[in-house]
């Protein structure tokens, strides 16, 4: 653990002597990028969070307009396959594509946005049942814009049965109503992010998980499983203008598992978790980075992914989990390859084909909605202008770690130090871009 206090030590050399990164986008080299018919075939592809690394909260964070600046040609056109990686969930990527285009002084397409909920397209099983919807902002235009047919809001079951939101005294009814008697049952529950009333959204989400979607009837507690529960956020602090990080989703979810807990003394189970740290989430964003280089003529392999964050739990885990994934990947399609050819030559081999196939199956199973990842790596790399503090939380002494902290993931993902070691801490964004463009060899062709 002695390496992330040794890789701050030198993140902190590298930003404090500008003059040595002086002509880092001047040199032309060919590890980060191909040529052909003269335009440049880039070989990696970048994943920026947006909150806490490009804003906070409305404000946006000085570097970011500079950062991507270089990133761009004469043209404004990307010179890289960029896609915006973030846990918020309350708009269209429309509408966070133009926020995002105007706050970077570039054309940001929707193409390139990726919200927490994004990854739901691909739940088509869903996607005709009646799904109860919870989050603030447009959630039903959200929602059918993923594809989802038939939904039923917060609001709605509210309005359907007023009886059942009683928390705030203002707001209870004044006469007694009988409930709406055509409510389709309620067949899913998908959380987008979190909502405003949070009194009113927990009552009546654990009122349909109780009641198997039929909020007409009583609480059945003897139930040994509940409907399918999606959730897309796992944020439990955010950053915005405050000094201090604010709650979000993930705080929902915790209050929400533990009352379920309480009342059944069950477990709350998901069905699927969306957003970072996820690895759908970072299975979608590969998928994003490769159509964007298709689109663009591209047809260098994007080898190697770059995820920039400003949160230890979600964007740094996320990204090493993937890496992860993808580093094992390399090795069982390597050993698989090596087992097949010593088969061949009938000199035997390490390992099963038959075992190998199974997995190979399993994964081709996971894949089978993307196609398989032309990514072999996904590097890490933290900035210190959102949630992360270089100032709390790297210590004095090398031989601790950050990671030696209270444990902010989500209940089912297990503490795992290793995920929580950025391959590099770096000032703010603009200074993450330049150490990745140094590192690939990478020209701007900007001018």
């Amino acid at each position: 653990m002695k390496a992330l206090s040794v890789l701050h030590r030198a993140a902190n050399t590298l930003l404090s002597h500008p003059g040595d990164r002086g002509n880092l986008l001047t040199r032309c080299g060919i590890s980060g990028a191909s040529t052909l018919n003269n335009k440049i075939q880039p070989g990696f592809g970048l994943l920026f969070d947006i909150d806490g690394v490009l804003v906070r909260g409305k404000t946006p964070i000085p570097s970011a307009k500079k950062a991507f600046q270089k990133l761009v040609d004469s043209r404004g056109q990307f010179l890289v396959p960029v896609v915006f990686v973030t846990n918020a969930g309350n708009c269209l990527r429309q509408k966070k594509a133009d926020q995002l285009s105007q706050i970077l002084g570039v054309s940001i397409s929707q193409d390139q946005v990726m919200l927490s909920h994004s990854p739901l397209r691909m739940f088509t099983k869903y996607h005709e049942k009646c799904v109860l919807v919870s989050g603030q902002g447009p959630v039903l235009d959200i929602a059918n814009n993923l594809g989802f047919q038939n939904v039923v809001s917060i609001d709605m079951l509210r309005e359907y049965f007023p009886l059942l939101d009683m928390v705030d005294h203002n707001r209870r009814p004044k006469l007694p109503s009988s409930p709406i008697v055509n409510l389709p049952i309620v067949q899913a529950v998908i959380l987008f992010g979190e909502p405003i009333r949070w009194e009113t959204n927990l009552q009546l989400i654990i009122d349909v998980l109780l009641t198997n979607g039929s909020l007409g009837n009583a609480h059945e507690m003897r139930h040994s499983s509940h409907l399918p529960l999606l959730a897309c956020n796992m944020d439990l602090m955010w950053m915005a203008e405050a000094q201090s990080p604010r709650f979000g989703h993930g705080m929902f979810l915790v209050c929400l598992e533990n009352i379920y807990r309480k009342i059944t003394g069950q477990e709350l189970k998901y069905e699927a978790l969306m957003g970072k740290p996820s690895e759908l989430t970072y299975h979608f964003a590969e998928y994003l980075i490769r159509e964007q280089a298709a689109e663009r003529g591209w047809r260098t392999p994007i080898r190697t992914l770059y995820a920039i964050g400003d949160n230890l739990m979600t964007d740094i885990y996320g990204a090493n989990l993937y890496n992860r994934y993808l580093e094992e990947r390399v090795r069982t399609r390597q050993t698989a390859a090596q087992v097949v050819q010593a088969t061949v030559e009938g000199t035997g081999g390490g390992g099963s084909p038959k075992a190998l196939l199974q997995d190979q199956n399993m994964e081709t199973a996971l894949e089978s909605e993307l196609a398989s990842p032309s990514a072999t790596s996904c590097k890490s790399l933290l900035v210190c202008t959102g949630v992360y503090n270089p100032h709390s939380e790297v210590p004095a002494d090398a031989g601790h770690s950050i990671t030696e902290t209270v444990f902010h993931g989500h209940r089912d993902f297990r503490f795992d130090p290793a995920l929580m070691e950025p391959g590099h801490i770096v000032e703010d964004v603009h200074n993450a871009v330049e150490l990745i463009c140094q590192q690939e060899n990478f020209v701007s062709t900007r001018h």
